[in-house]
């Protein structure tokens, strides 16, 4: 994400502000952008975000989908409190608490026996190290132990987090084209399953998932399938495509060649899952389950900082007979305000429903926003699940060609819809054209428990800043 810069103020001037925001060169804080003014946000009221000169922003993005429940819930308040007053640390080499006991069996009990541990940690990026290590360690256990398993393969076009491995194994290129000499080189991408950019013309899903499949299988056959410890994906690829879920019976294809070889498959659910496409799992949707799963923004709604990783029977079984450690730790694994604030968002989804309504506002969302924009002439997809939607931009409609990078669409459409007029955040995205960065978009993703009229409003004011911004940005 690249922001533009907005009212630069030179090094060494006083703090100012400028309509409620606060002047970049007057912060103390290593923001992502020095050059760019931030607003000054107040408080958080349902789907509102409430400024400091009392302008409201309805949330229609969760931040980076992280917003599950909206803002201020006192229940979920109140039960890190709580926990933050009885112990709000724990060192995890001595002990545990019952509420990361209590989240972890929660965490395992939805998966329905498929999954039989449940790690705790505060971040995706965390979950995603920790996914890689525990691949790498798994086969280091076997008996005989595979230590020539060292090597991953990913896709292109994806996100699996902003730390070194995490890095390493996803294909931003934007995110980690400065810090490419510090990866680790043993990575493989293959193509996404992107039905908008992927498929050629003519070609049905079927075949299409036979390609996908093939390409898979040649990375194997290229590195030598005894040296892969996995197959990492998104279930629905977030923000570095845009909410691009897979077609049916893509995974079932992709797993059966990681059974072939005897790899891992490892599903990235950071931003698509804990209830995000409709399931509380994505992949429940897609008939397939995983060996190891990271989880992470709906899992504590925001509410404080927490991931994890679900791992699934027969990798725990393998450690359990052999080392019976895990050999990777964090002084904040298992924070016991960040269980406290996950166990009580995952028993308010459980017991207000709230999936029923992802499904069900999800479905109109999706309806809604194909008749509002889809005709639009720099709409090039609309695409997702559950509430987890993308909007893609092309500046030719037939020929799928993306707006020019120096543009920076998305993050404009984004920030004018910080305006007044409009009042709307949504989360902006770029590269979903290529492998670089060309290509945006911007995702939509309120809260679980959004209402109909509350969609309805959303889709208006998306499709009428949308018009605005196109119609501003072709008269230059």
């Amino acid at each position: 994400m690249v922001l533009r810069q907005i009212n630069p103020v030179r090094d060494g001037e006083e703090k100012a502000t400028h309509g409620g925001v606060v002047a970049a060169g007057g912060s103390s804080v290593l923001h992502r952008d020095l050059a760019h003014d931030f607003l000054p946000l107040k408080e958080g009221r349902g789907n509102h975000l409430v400024l400091d000169d009392g302008r409201k922003i309805f949330d229609a993005s969760g931040g980076a989908a992280v917003g599950c429940l909206g803002w201020g819930n006192e229940r979920v308040a109140q039960a890190v409190m709580k926990q933050m007053l009885a112990m709000p640390y724990c060192a995890t080499i001595y002990y545990t608490t019952k509420v990361q006991e209590e989240l972890c069996r929660f965490l395992v009990d939805s998966t329905n026996g498929k999954m039989s541990r449940a790690y705790i940690v505060n971040s995706g990026s965390e979950a995603m190290e920790a996914a890689v290590k525990l691949a790498r360690q798994y086969f280091l256990e076997l008996s005989p132990p595979q230590c020539q398993r060292t090597r991953f393969i990913s896709r292109k076009q994806s996100y699996h987090g902003i730390t070194l491995g995490a890095l390493a194994v996803g294909g931003h290129q934007f995110r980690r084209e400065k810090f490419k000499p510090l990866l680790m080189d043993n990575v493989t991408r293959i193509s996404p399953c992107n039905r908008y950019r992927g498929k050629k013309p003519g070609e049905t899903d079927e075949a299409y998932i036979v390609r996908l499949a093939e390409e898979l299988d040649q990375a194997f056959q290229a590195v030598g399938p005894e040296t892969v410890c996995a197959f990492v994906a998104e279930p629905i690829v977030g923000a570095a495509l845009g909410c691009v879920p897979a077609l049916p019976g893509y995974f079932k294809a992709m797993h059966a060649v990681c059974k072939k070889y005897g790899a891992l498959l490892i599903f990235d659910e950071v931003m698509c899952g804990m209830g995000r496409s409709g399931t509380l799992h994505a992949w429940e949707q897609e008939n397939v389950v995983p060996d190891i799963q990271t989880i992470g923004k709906c899992l504590g709604g925001g509410y404080q900082p927490v991931a994890g990783l679900l791992v699934n029977r027969r990798v725990v079984d393998v450690l359990m007979k052999g080392s019976s450690a895990f050999i990777h730790g964090h002084t904040y694994q298992g924070h016991p305000a960040g269980c406290a604030a996950a166990l009580e968002v995952q028993r308010i989804i459980k017991e207000e429903n709230l999936l029923r309504n992802v499904r069900a506002m999800g479905g109109l969302l999706s309806r809604r926003l194909k008749e509002r924009l889809g005709q639009h002439p720099n709409v090039g997809d609309i695409r997702g699940r559950g509430l987890f939607w993308g909007i893609e931009f092309v500046a030719d409609k037939a020929t799928k060609e993306p707006f020019p990078v120096h543009e920076h669409v998305a993050m404009a459409i984004a920030e004018r819809g910080l305006k007044p007029e409009y009042g709307i955040g949504v989360y902006p995205g770029g590269g979903s054209a290529d492998d670089c960065i060309r290509g945006d978009h911007i995702i939509i993703s309120p809260a679980f428990n959004v209402s109909a009229d509350e969609i309805e409003w959303i889709v208006e004011t998306v499709g009428r800043l949308i018009e605005d911004y196109f119609v501003d940005l072709l008269s230059r």
